[in-house]
């Protein structure tokens, strides 16, 4: 017979993970209010989390954070299992590979800015694939290229000029130590 903990241990990490894609959720939520011009554009700060984790915590965290955020926002907004989220996940696991792709680039050259940029366009190119060889199956859909491009070009500018300017202030913000709990 299997016997249970009696309780899990959580780490800090763990509490950061779960603080980090909480907020790129709510994120994610007040970015389906905004309207767009063109259906599913968004400006993707939903995913200056991600690159939040990716800097202070690693590769790994951010694919939790970004998962998480995927799943969680589907799930909440009603979408789980949609072709939209499936869009989502695609462009998700593509810009995740952009992003270990870009990690190793040497860090003088390459920054939060790059990175961003980098994963906005990995984002588009998992999106209009899945959409090409799933949804929209002719080649009718690479004309939107173009247009989503462009929007991917400022959402990755917006967003990582957002993460660069957030990961300031947290640098400069003095970290408070825990407090044993009762």
């Amino acid at each position: 017979m299997t016997r249970w903990p009696s309780s899990l241990r959580v780490s800090a990490q763990d509490h950061t993970l779960a603080e980090l894609a909480a907020l790129g959720i709510v994120i994610a939520l007040l970015e389906s209010a905004i309207p767009s011009p063109l259906p599913g554009v968004k400006p993707g700060l939903a995913n200056l989390v991600t690159l939040i984790a990716l800097q202070q915590l690693g590769w790994r965290a951010a694919c939790w954070v970004s998962l998480l955020r995927i799943i969680g926002s589907g799930l909440l907004l009603g979408s789980l299992f949609s072709p939209g989220f499936w869009l989502s996940l695609s462009g998700g696991l593509a810009s995740l590979l952009s992003l270990a792709l870009a990690s190793r680039l040497p860090a003088r050259f390459f920054g939060v800015l790059s990175h961003s940029l980098l994963a906005a366009m990995g984002h588009l190119a998992g999106q209009l694939l899945l959409a090409r060889l799933w949804l929209m199956p002719h080649d009718g859909v690479w004309l939107l290229l173009p247009p989503l491009m462009l929007s991917s070009l400022l959402g990755g500018v917006a967003t990582g000029l957002l993460t660069l300017n957030l990961l300031q202030r947290l640098a400069s913000c003095p970290h408070p130590t825990p407090s044993p709990l009762p």
